[in-house]
């Protein structure tokens, strides 16, 4: 039932591109673990062995405390609709923030240049291990839409508001470790 690649193939992409939602894990080695949902709008396939995806603003920033300590990621794609399976994606992540040169040439390469309001950093993880499993026990589910709460939460709050939410809720994590949104 479970199989392991060392990257992507063209069908494994296949299946990354059929779905709504991906989940990334990240820890430090004395660090709470972190999962967190996100749309898989938000993702791009870089090559065989590197995804990146747009961070959205969130209510905590554990994945950059957790990149810039440790770097341990793992993403995971599972099949809510249509034939069950599970991928998971396992490597090191980095998080690439506005002031950093990659993160503009990614930007620009994956995402047409357009940083959406609420964007705060990119997140790219390399890869050395894809693991399918059966997802034999993943309920069904039927996709409705995404959600537009964030969207206009940023909206609302403006480029200003989110700067200091994020000064206020994003510098560290739940475990007081810095997250470099903000260079010193």
């Amino acid at each position: 039932m479970a199989k392991d690649f060392l990257s992507l193939d063209e069908h494994l992409k296949d299946f990354i591109f059929r779905q709504k939602v991906f989940f990334t894990g990240s820890a430090t080695s004395d660090s709470r673990v972190n999962i967190s949902p996100r749309s898989t709008e938000c993702l791009r396939i870089v090559d065989d062995n590197s995804v990146v995806y747009l961070d959205k603003t969130g209510s905590g920033n554990e994945t950059a405390a957790h990149m810039l300590v440790d770097g341990r990621m793992t993403i995971m794609f599972c099949a809510v609709e249509g034939p069950p399976r599970i991928l998971r994606l396992y490597g090191k992540g980095e998080v690439l923030h506005r002031s950093d040169d990659k993160f503009t040439l990614f930007l620009n390469r994956h995402f047409d240049g357009d940083a959406p309001l609420g964007m705060r950093q990119l997140v790219l993880l390399h890869f050395d291990l894809v693991k399918t499993s059966c997802g034999y026990g993943v309920p069904l589910f039927t996709y409705e839409k995404e959600r537009e709460n964030l969207d206009r939460w940023a909206a609302v709050k403006g480029q200003s508001g989110i700067e200091e939410y994020w000064q206020e809720k994003n510098v560290e994590s739940m475990d007081g470790l810095k997250t470099g949104i903000f260079k010193d």
